[in-house]
């Protein structure tokens, strides 16, 4: 007696994108409905779903990839003992450093610090890019309303 419950074509066209994906192919709609044996309308339908919730992406026009998909971040803490040892936590783990260990872990994670100071960095700059440019458009429509309300004698000295 069968008691597994029947995939929904969401879960049949995921479960394609992601195997499609793993043998190195190309994942279109096309090669979907030919995996899966969907209609068209149906694959259509279920990508757009998947795309918005955001389990697959949609990398060019009718080109799709698997989001990846990474477990929750867990807790963690790194504490520098009295003696020089670095007790690191993650999670329900402990791990015990030495001092050389905690050097040599540091470097290893050297790249990731300099990336995640990279992004950030990059999301600071485009914020104030994004407030020094709205505070562009509102002055240039203020002054253009101010050259309006002038007569053509004000407008000359304020072009000057």
């Amino acid at each position: 007696m069968n008691t597994t419950t029947p995939k929904t074509s969401t879960q049949q066209v995921l479960e394609a994108v992601q195997d499609l994906h793993n043998q190195e192919q190309i994942v279109t709609r096309e090669t979907l409905a030919q995996v899966t044996g969907l209609k068209l309308t149906v694959i259509d339908d279920r990508l757009g779903v998947l795309v918005d919730d955001g389990k697959i992406l949609r990398v060019q026009r009718g080109v799709f990839v698997p989001a990846a998909v990474h477990p929750p971040a867990r807790a963690m803490s790194k504490t520098l003992m009295p003696d020089g040892m670095v007790k690191l936590e993650i999670g329900d783990d402990v791990f015990m450093l030495t001092p050389r260990e905690d050097r040599m872990l540091a470097g290893l994670q050297a790249g990731a610090a300099a990336q995640f100071a990279s992004i950030d960095l990059g999301q600071q700059a485009l914020r104030v890019n994004t407030e020094l440019a709205d505070q562009v458009r509102k002055l240039t429509r203020e002054v253009a309303a101010l050259k309006e309300r002038h007569d053509p004698s004000q407008r000359s000295l304020l072009e000057a």
